[in-house]
């Protein structure tokens, strides 16, 4: 609310009054100019007092806060991301402005609006890079992502924002409470990333278009190595690196699915695959296929 406050002019001797009838063309001009919107503070036609417009707020910090509370408890949750931006409306660069902005996180986390929320988590983290509350901050980012992954038939794009976040997250605050959460979450993220990659491999195979099913079972291999698809795309890279005629790599791919994987099915279709071509699985430790595992493993 705006109010207009009177103070004393320098001049006004104390105890001196202005007639009635001047205080109400005062208030007359006050209300014509606060239409305006322009000063009052250059027209004193009285000489007496003279007027200038203070804005100030109606409401403590607490209160609005608590009525954001409220808001959550009601499942409000637009309500309550509108209430809670007002603190950094009114109480800018104070502590109720910076608690204000993580709830208007939380608050569009929990009614998912999901954009929302990642727009005030990363003002959030920009404004207030090294709070107690930043991974928390941060982890509401990831999980906003997170909860958008779609399946593995459309793009990727959420779950491969989702892994950045998640991996700031526990690069810059490893002991926080909710990197181990992360660490979670990362993975199953990181999972469906391999998996779309699995998925294009797999239809570029479908029509022989071998070199770039390669392309895509490799980057499993390069990109997504401790996730669950790295034995089927060395059973595929067995297969396709057959199919180009490139034999020694097709060897070294089932070499290496026997040693990691010696009990699974995978490993024994690459097998019997490589035995129809009359060669056995033996691994080339020069190339890139052992080469990726020996750098996971800190061999050679």
């Amino acid at each position: 609310m705006i109010r207009v406050a009177s103070v004393n002019a320098p001049g006004n001797r104390k105890g001196r009054s202005v007639p009635a009838l001047a205080r109400l063309g005062v208030v007359a001009i006050a209300a014509s100019l606060l239409a305006g919107c322009s000063t009052l503070e250059s027209l004193n036609p009285f000489g007496g007092e003279r007027y200038e417009m203070r804005v100030l707020p109606d409401e403590s910090a607490e209160s609005i806060y608590d009525q954001g509370l409220v808001r959550l408890q009601r499942k409000d949750f637009e309500g309550a991301a509108r209430k809670f931006a007002d603190l950094e409306k009114q109480f800018p660069f104070s502590q109720w402005s910076r608690k204000g902005l993580l709830m208007v996180t939380y608050s569009n986390f929990e009614g998912q609006k999901y954009d929302e929320a990642v727009l005030a988590g990363n003002r959030y983290v920009s404004l207030y890079p090294s709070t107690p509350e930043t991974p928390y901050a941060l982890y509401l980012i990831g999980m906003s992502m997170y909860n958008q992954i779609p399946d593995i038939s459309r793009d990727q794009d959420r779950a491969d924002q989702a892994v950045k976040v998640f991996n700031d997250l526990i690069q810059k605050f490893p002991k926080s409470e909710y990197a181990e959460e992360a660490k979670y979450k990362l993975a199953v993220a990181r999972d469906q990333l391999a998996g779309k990659e699995m998925s294009v491999g797999r239809f570029y195979l479908g029509r022989k278009n071998y070199t770039a099913a390669a392309n895509r079972f490799r980057e499993v291999l390069f990109k997504y190595q401790t996730t669950r698809h790295t034995e089927e795309a060395l059973f595929r890279l067995t297969e396709t690196y057959l199919a180009l005629g490139i034999v020694h790599e097709a060897q070294t791919a089932a070499a290496v699915l026997g040693h990691n994987f010696p009990e699974g099915q995978w490993y024994k279709d690459a097998f019997a695959l490589l035995q129809k071509g009359g060669v056995s699985p033996s691994e080339n430790r020069s190339s890139w296929i052992s080469r990726v595992f020996q750098r996971t493993t800190g061999q050679g």
